[in-house]
């Protein structure tokens, strides 16, 4: 039983080290693959009313209700029209799924400690949902922290 227990937990490491990388307009996002359950494509969303601008509504997959967030409109940049690029990546923070509408997803990394590097304060609309940059050899990469990135909605039982 133990050597179960130790091989999640070191299959659980592997992914901190690893991310799930995206665009948003010409900027490269990743989150870490730990907290990534899939990808799919857009569909039709639910809207709900009384919701902040940014959470599109929700989705019905395989019978589990899940909130979508367009990452656009969380960062404070303007709305764009889907296309075929345009994708949901499904998210488990705290044991909440929750959707992200990015505008691509193009590849999964893997990152040493030597390539992190913590953000300086930019902005701060987008700042404060960064964990760290990463810096590849010929991209920047801004790492959203996930925890930070949902609290407000998890802290006030938006999901």
């Amino acid at each position: 039983m133990n050597e179960n227990m130790n091989a999640g937990t070191s299959f659980a490491s592997d992914l901190k080290d690893r991310y799930l990388l995206f665009n948003i307009d010409d900027t490269k996002y990743g989150v870490s693959l730990e907290y990534v359950l899939e990808i799919i494509n857009v569909q039709t969303i639910t809207q709900v009313p009384g919701v902040a601008h940014y959470i599109k509504g929700i989705i019905n997959l395989r019978g589990k209700i899940i909130p979508i967030i367009d990452v656009r409109l969380k960062l404070g940049l303007p709305e764009r029209e889907y296309d075929d690029k345009t994708c949901i990546i499904v998210l488990n923070v705290n044991e909440v799924q929750v959707g992200v509408i990015v505008d691509r997803v193009s590849e999964v990394v893997n990152a040493e400690n030597s390539q992190l590097s913590v953000p300086s304060e930019v902005g701060e609309a987008t700042s404060r949902y960064l964990s760290s940059i990463l810096e590849l050899e010929d991209k920047i990469v801004l790492i959203i922290d996930c925890e930070k990135f949902f609290s407000s909605e998890l802290d006030y039982g938006q999901f």
